[in-house]
């Protein structure tokens, strides 16, 4: 562990040391922006009263019952009314009301109020005292997450200006933290995301050429270490990990391990069953999968907070393929006809989910002896966009029916 903890503080120093802090936070704020939950890092030292509360407010939040999370964080209110931290907090409710939903705007302007009375909170902080811990890191956390809100309701002059604004101010807190095991996710996620978004993203590529160099294997360091011993930002340490195994290191069996122990401490969050439900799909745990895409797809009949149209489509998807794969077609043809629904529904564009399905459906048609509507499935795909290879398959399968 002294080992580790020394290439990790190696790494940061060699970082800061290259004298590029702007272009490093700037370059850290963009790392954020790739996730779309609450940075739980250092609150400062607060009574165990404070702590309680907020501990248990920040469980709530990943649990995705935001009444009972408000409820703790209007507690640490009243505790400490000129204390930021509360008002953070309930920001983030809104926050995550907001990224579980993406299409109902209706919190925006209660999200954006909330984030205005954190920073003025934090700016009579900061006018007693310009190196104020609290205040520096609140306001730079709320700048930060106000300019992730910009991101996503694609205002960007908005965006990048309250993300180069908000990752100053944590890094100078930084500065005056080093070795404080939450601060370690934003340097973790940068030391990764530097190395991989030159890779990943080579659109961005030309835009990071001057940033100092990420080192991947000291960035899962940094969030493993995060993840063990942080206090506030252990859980979106493992998030964090989650993320990163399932979608870019496509180590499905670490992701794997990482959902199931997240989802056994928040059994109602939408976001992590399904990442535990798509690596069953990847292990080919099959009999899994299909139960947890029934449980998910249940849960969004239900209407459960996070139990989404989105997700409700991925189930069906799945549902179906499950059913095709054991050969019964017209409980495979029933999830597939009502995921299509779906996707004519929610995209203006056929997306990929619905280019998969009829081409699976066109197959399907194929096995029950039906050569023209199959035919009419593959011309269909044909004339959408390549996705995944679908026109060679789509062709393919137009010269030699499917299953002969």
């Amino acid at each position: 562990m002294l080992m580790l903890i020394s290439h990790i503080k190696q790494a940061i120093r060699t970082t800061l040391q290259q004298g590029k802090v702007r272009r490093f936070a700037v370059l850290l704020w963009c790392t954020l922006l790739l996730y779309e939950r609450p940075l739980s890092a250092q609150w400062a030292l607060m009574r165990n009263d404070a702590d309680s509360a907020v501990r248990k407010g920040i469980h709530y939040i990943y649990n995705l019952q935001f009444d009972s999370a408000e409820v703790e964080f209007r507690t640490v209110q009243s505790l400490y009314p000129s204390h930021p931290v509360g008002y953070f907090l309930d920001a983030m409710v809104d926050w995550w009301r907001i990224a579980t939903n993406l299409r109902d705007k209706r919190t925006d302007e209660m999200f954006l109020a909330k984030t205005d009375r954190v920073i003025r909170l934090c700016d009579s902080l900061l006018a007693i005292n310009e190196n104020d811990i609290v205040g520096l890191f609140f306001k730079g956390g709320i700048i930060g997450y106000r300019g992730r809100y910009y991101f996503t309701r694609k205002e960007w002059i908005r965006a990048v200006s309250d993300g180069k604004q908000g990752l100053d101010i944590v890094l100078k807190c930084w500065e005056q933290a080093p070795g404080n095991k939450d601060v370690l996710l934003g340097i973790g996620l940068y030391h990764y995301f530097a190395a991989v978004i030159p890779e990943q993203y080579p659109v961005v590529k030309a835009l990071l050429f001057t940033l100092p160099q990420g080192d991947k294997e000291a960035g899962l360091s940094e969030l493993k270490l995060a993840a063990q011993q942080a206090r506030y930002a252990a859980v979106e340490a493992k998030v964090g990990l989650l993320e990163i195994y399932y979608g870019i290191e496509r180590n499905y069996a670490e992701a794997f391990n990482i959902a199931v122990d997240l989802f056994s401490r928040y059994p109602q969050n939408a976001w992590i069953h399904a990442y535990m439900a798509r690596c069953c799909v990847q292990l080919g745990n099959s009999i899994k999968a299909e139960d947890e895409w029934r449980t998910i797809l249940a849960r969004c009949i239900e209407k459960q907070t996070g139990y989404d149209n989105l997700k409700a489509r991925e189930a069906m998807f799945y549902i179906g393929v499950y059913a095709m794969n054991r050969r019964d077609y017209e409980t495979a043809l029933k999830y597939f006809y009502k995921c299509d629904e779906f996707c004519r529904m929610m995209d203006e564009t056929p997306s990929g989910w619905m280019i998969m399905l009829n081409l699976r459906i066109g197959n399907i048609y194929d096995a029950q002896n039906k050569r023209d509507d199959a035919i009419k499935q593959y011309n269909k795909v044909l004339a959408w966009d390549d996705y995944f290879n679908s026109h060679k398959y789509a062709k393919q399968f137009k010269e030699r029916p499917f299953g002969k």
